[in-house]
């Protein structure tokens, strides 16, 4: 061993230690002790770096400049990390530190002491490469992440949340957590409340959240976090920010289609119905109502089938506007489809109720305007009140239709009330039509012939063809009662065309038995419109073998009014078959001289109600007077119904009437008594009756 000697005592207590030691000479910085740790972590022998140069052991530029100093700076020592070069050529990262010690014999020492560092450097490298793969990961998540301790210090975030937030780069560089928890509250709609859920979060540190924010750009994020836990303890939040504004978007979206009509956008039945059920419930709880206002528009098939269904869809859409205007923001408007409209009133109160559905009719009777084009359109409003009319929304929609349908009953463009006697009405009503709807297969329905008469010589000329129902159970219905119900439930079309064949048969068989007397047919509006009414009127004729000039047609003024130009080319058509026109009910309609001249009409036939004031009524005289004189003077002939006296048939004989009929001569008679009558000799039915003197 070169150098000084060591004292045993040292050397026992440095070999005992576990750190890797050298004892250097500080003046010819040689080895002159080193212990077993040391020879370990070199891979050499002990005495084999006894007496080397320490120089030997430096591997890094560090070392080498240490080393190289003068005494005054070697004494002064060092401590860094530095890396050891084994024996077998390995670099080992070190803790190294040196230091000047005098031995007991007074000689100037340097400790060069050194620990190895391989695991920490290890664990150090894979912590490292965990925070890359972090920040990797963070960086390329979806969604905005950020990472806060206790305290909500932010420790982390990523790209994603700086542009979610919109953060400008400055606040990125600066890492100012106030800074960044400031501008965070003022990106969404209310900074106060979201302020106030931080702190609530913060008190329940173990818990995971899930809330939605809107930002003051539009932007709806999901915001989710969960408690960062080092052995079972929470150290920090991380926070996950989740862009839903397209999802939120067509969210929203499938609740309008859910919850409201496509085509005035309006809300639904389905949304009336929760507004409905909270209302309920409130009424339960505190008392008080509501009402229900069912709207249907009236005629407005009319303009579907003239102008088109998507003109119609556009009146729809300003009728939405027009109700929608009429009422408060308490209320709600409901399409419930077609042309029919549920109003929900927040109020119970009958005025109310009654004011609006004024102001509704009000608005409803100023003229619409839609490319150019001006009409009106009227509303029938039916009334139901909560709680006193019904339970539930439906209920109360069935009893506000039934009131609705009153107020069309009783002439349309008016508002109502529900009556508890209305649902009696509508059942019997419900019931008479299905009955009406079986009688004609069940043989319950017969067409009854009332004569006609020439008033000058008194002879039967030919008959009116009437419908007569008797049923089992009701007994014989008025016709006055069936056939509007059948008018407006469309069944007229299907009896119609079973009274037309049959009247059309009975004559055929009356000109067969040498009777040819003219049936005269009453064809309802709705029948006339249907487009193969001629067509099917043709065939009848000839399936049956009746010549068309026995056939006579008695239609309204009111047909006569719609459709003018399609309507004069089908009255021409049937004119050309040589079948009869006559207008009934003469005067009692909307009368237009023109139509008179313009179309092909044969006879006028005059209301009962004008033949019951003679002969005493002076006006109804002056009246059928007028009717008869016109009638002549165009070579229309008249016919005179509801005569029932002699004196009535005298009146009329005297103003120069063509024919007559009613009870005087017969009331309507079934086809055998019909035939029986024609055929069995009584061509006069009465004897004229002579002028009183």
């Amino acid at each position: 061993m070169s150098g000084a000697p060591i004292d045993i005592a040292w050397r026992s207590v440095f070999q005992g230690l576990p750190e890797a030691l050298w004892l250097v000479d500080a003046q010819s910085l040689n080895v002159v002790f080193c212990n077993q740790a040391a020879a370990d972590l070199a891979g050499r022998p002990a005495e084999a770096m006894e007496a080397m140069p320490v120089h030997a052991l430096a591997c890094t530029p560090e070392d080498l400049a240490f080393w190289s100093q003068d005494m005054a700076g070697l004494m002064a020592g060092i401590h860094s990390h530095s890396n050891m070069l084994r024996s077998d050529g390995q670099l080992v990262p070190v803790d190294r530190r040196v230091a000047a010690v005098a031995s007991p014999a007074g000689m100037p020492l340097l400790v060069l002491g050194m620990v190895d560092r391989s695991e920490q450097a290890s664990t150090q490298r894979e912590l490292e490469r965990l925070l890359s793969e972090l920040r990797a990961t963070l960086d390329s998540a979806a969604d905005g992440m950020l990472v806060c301790d206790m305290a909500g210090r932010v420790r982390a975030f990523n790209q994603r949340l700086a542009l979610l937030w919109n953060m400008p780069d400055t606040l990125l560089v600066e890492r100012n957590d106030a800074a960044v928890e400031a501008h965070m509250a003022g990106q969404v709609a209310d900074a106060d409340a979201y302020r106030a859920r931080l702190l609530g979060i913060a008190q329940f540190p173990d818990e995971e959240t899930t809330d939605i924010l809107q930002l003051r750009n539009g932007t709806v994020i999901e915001r989710r976090s969960v408690p960062q836990l080092s052995h079972g303890r929470p150290m920090g939040r991380v926070y996950s920010f989740r862009d839903l504004t397209l999802q939120h978007a067509a969210q929203k979206r499938i609740e309008q289609l859910a919850y409201s009509d496509v085509l005035t956008g309006l809300p639904n039945r389905l949304l009336l119905s929760r507004r409905v059920a909270s209302a309920i419930e409130s009424a339960r709880v505190q008392g008080g109502g509501f009402a229900i206002l069912f709207i249907d528009l009236d005629r407005f098939k009319i303009i579907n089938d003239s102008l088109g269904h998507l003109f119609g869809d556009r009146v729809l859409q300003l009728v939405a506007q027009r109700l929608q205007s009429c009422l408060r923001q308490t209320d709600m408007l409901c399409r419930l489809g077609g042309d029919e409209f549920v109003i929900y009133l927040h109020s119970g109160a009958t005025d109310v109720a009654e004011g609006v559905a004024r102001r509704i009719l009000e608005e409803m009777r100023q003229p619409f305007m839609l490319d150019g084009m001006g009409f009106s359109i009227q509303c029938s409003i039916g009334i139901a009140l909560h709680p006193q009319d019904g339970e539930t929304l439906d209920d109360l929609i069935k009893q506000a239709d039934t009131a609705m349908y009153r107020v069309k009953e009783r002439g349309r463009g008016s508002y109502g009330f529900y009556q508890p006697q209305m649902n009696a009405d509508l059942l019997s009503r419900m019931k008479l039509e299905h009955a009406m709807r079986q009688a004609l297969d069940r043989g319950h329905m017969a067409v009854h012939y009332q004569p006609q008469i020439a008033m000058a010589t008194g002879r039967v000329v030919g008959a009116e063809a009437l419908l007569r129902w008797t049923d089992p159970e009701l007994g014989a219905i008025s016709p006055g009662v069936f056939i509007p119900l059948a008018e407006e439930s469309g069944y007229i079309v299907t009896l119609g065309a079973w009274v037309l064949e049959q009247s059309i048969r009975e004559a055929a068989e009356w000109m067969r038995a040498g009777s040819p007397l003219m049936v005269a047919v009453n064809v309802s509006a709705l029948e006339f419109r249907q487009p193969d009414f001629v067509e099917r009127l043709v065939v009848l004729l000839q399936r049956h073998g009746l010549p068309a000039t026995l056939l006579e047609l008695e239609l309204t003024e009111t047909i006569l009014l719609q459709d003018a130009q399609e309507m004069e080319q089908r009255l021409a058509a049937l004119a050309e078959l040589g079948v009869g026109l006559a207008i009934d009910d003469f005067g009692t309609g909307y009368s237009s001289l023109a139509y008179l001249k313009k179309l092909a009409i044969h006879k006028l036939k005059i209301d009962q109600s004008f033949v019951r004031g003679l002969p005493g009524d002076e006006g109804d005289r002056a009246i059928i007077h007028a009717i008869v004189h016109m009638g002549r003077a165009l070579r229309i002939e008249v016919v005179a119904e509801g005569v029932e006296t002699p004196a009535q048939r005298l009146a009329l004989e005297q103003m120069e009437c063509h024919y007559f009929q009613g009870f005087l001569c017969a009331p309507g008679l079934p086809a055998e008594a019909f035939r029986a009558l024609i055929t069995g000799g009584q061509a006069y039915v009465w004897e004229p009756v002579p002028e009183p003197t």
